[in-house]
Parts: C-alpha cells; structure tokens; sequence
C-alpha cells in the first residue's frame, strides 16, 4: 500500500501513541526527583515519530530510509531508559507500566525494520527523482496494467459463458430484407 502522508503509516501511529503513552507516564509525581530521566525518555519517544515524518518527506527513498534508522536508534534509546527505570526501587510501582512501553517501543523498532527492509530492495528512488519523462513512463505503465487488468476481466466473463452455454461474441447479424 502506497501512503501520501506519513500520518497515515502505521508505524508513524504507533511510534505517536507510544510518545503519548510515554508522557503520560512520566507525569508520575516519583519522576520529579530523579533528574533528566524523564526529560530523556520523552525526547526520545518524541523522536520516533519525527525522524519517521522528517523521512517521509525528504523525497527519496535513501534518506526515508536513513531517518527509519534514526527512528529505529530512537526506540532502542526508548527501551534502554525503560530498561533502567524497571530497575529503579523508585519505580516499582510504575512496573507494568513500564514493561508495556518497552515491548511497544520493540515492536516499532520491528516494524521500521521491516520497512526499511522493504526500501533497500526496492528500484524506486523517491518522488524527489520523479520529472515529465519519468511520470509519464508511470502514467504509461499504470494504463498498461489497468488495460491487462480489464482485458484478464473480459476473459473470465467469457470463459464463464461458454461453462454457462451461452454465446460469448457479438451476435450474429439478421439478413436484411429488402
């Protein structure tokens, strides 16, 4: 599936929820004292979603996928911070909570990599790259495709006639009197 705006990958969705998610947690009164952790945590979930729009609508398909690595560095920061407060005494009380945004930051980071997965082999260098002759090589093909696609229809119906015993061609014409 093609999207035309990042806010509509998956992904994108996912990685914002997550920075929602990992805000709400760090209103937790117990996150005052314990100096930039919570700030840290933030940004870096923050992060996720951003690095994924910046990519998204750089252009082309190199730098979409350099910031999914960015965004995929971010959720691993994510989980390491996680990781670290599931160690802190402090934190007991934060436990589940913590362990759901750790294994919600891994499958983001798993979905980036399946994408960028998908990217790297792919031929398509970006709409950045795109200009007359190229779009209209595009337009040429999608016709192409469109015009086989309705040709493969015609086929099925016809072929489902003949199964039905009915004519399948243009009837015949009636001799005309004159």
């Amino acid at each position: 599936m093609k999207y035309k705006r990042f806010e509509d990958v998956p992904v994108w969705q996912d990685g914002a929820d997550l920075a929602v998610a990992i805000f709400e947690l760090t209103e937790d009164p117990v996150f005052r004292n314990k100096g930039d952790i919570a700030n840290q945590v933030q940004r870096a979930g923050l992060s996720i979603s951003n690095n994924i729009a910046e990519g998204f609508e750089r252009g082309t398909t190199q730098e979409l996928i350099t910031f999914l690595y960015y965004a995929r560095g971010s959720a691993g920061e994510v989980r390491s911070v996680l990781a670290v407060c599931d160690r802190m005494r402090a934190l007991t009380h934060l436990k589940s909570q913590i362990a759901d945004l750790k294994s919600r930051a891994e499958s983001v980071s798993r979905q980036l990599r399946g994408w960028a997965d998908s990217l790297q082999n792919t031929d398509i260098k970006g709409q950045r790259y795109l200009n007359e002759k190229s779009r209209a090589g595009y337009e040429q093909h999608r016709r192409a495709d469109a015009f086989m696609e309705k040709l493969k229809k015609v086929n099925e119906e016809a072929m489902a006639k003949r199964k039905a015993g009915q004519p399948t061609g243009p009837s015949p014409a009636s001799p005309s009197r004159a």
